[in-house]
């Protein structure tokens, strides 16, 4: 019983460690954690998926050594340039709703976007959840929108938990 106590302390300091000090681990391994964090503390947007790769025909996974931070957000290219593209306008490149579920905000929720499920309405980059909830968001997709504008509006800033 001993002997297990002294492995949990250890787990839990190593852990500790971990968030105390986030460089210890580099930047290129810690692509993210189940909440989205990244080494460096920011959030990874878009599961490290290069947001410039969807309008050039498809998506890509970004690298840690061509990133940078908008919006608190860090955002990962598969080239450098990219990265230049996205950073001279990222309101273009950025997906709505933060990534979340465009269906899901329509209703008033957060659910994490799958990168996989996508699509470009307008020049504008949408999530879903799973392709039946996109297919569910496509069959009124204006109407669909709206509502998400709208209710974006009232929870953007709110934890996805607490709605």
């Amino acid at each position: 019983m001993q002997h297990g106590k002294k492995v949990q302390t250890r787990i839990l300091l190593a852990l500790a460690l971990l968030l105390i000090v986030p460089g210890l681990v580099s930047a290129e391994t810690a692509i993210s954690t189940s909440n989205g964090l990244t080494a460096g503390g920011g959030p990874l947007a878009i599961h490290g998926y290069d947001a410039v790769s969807y309008f050039k025909g498809r998506p890509e996974r970004g690298a840690a050594k061509h990133q940078t931070l908008w919006n608190g957000a860090v955002y990962r290219f598969a080239s450098n340039e990219h990265l230049r593209t996205f950073e001279a306008d990222p309101e273009k490149y950025a997906p709505q709703f933060g990534g979340f579920c465009a269906y899901g905000v329509s209703v008033g929720k957060k659910f994490d976007g799958d990168p996989e499920v996508f699509r470009i309405v307008e020049g504008r980059l949408f999530f879903n959840l799973n392709p039946e909830i996109k297919a569910t968001w496509e069959k009124d997709l204006k109407k669909n929108i709206r509502k998400a504008e709208k209710e974006w509006k009232s929870i953007r800033d709110r934890p996805a938990a607490s709605l």
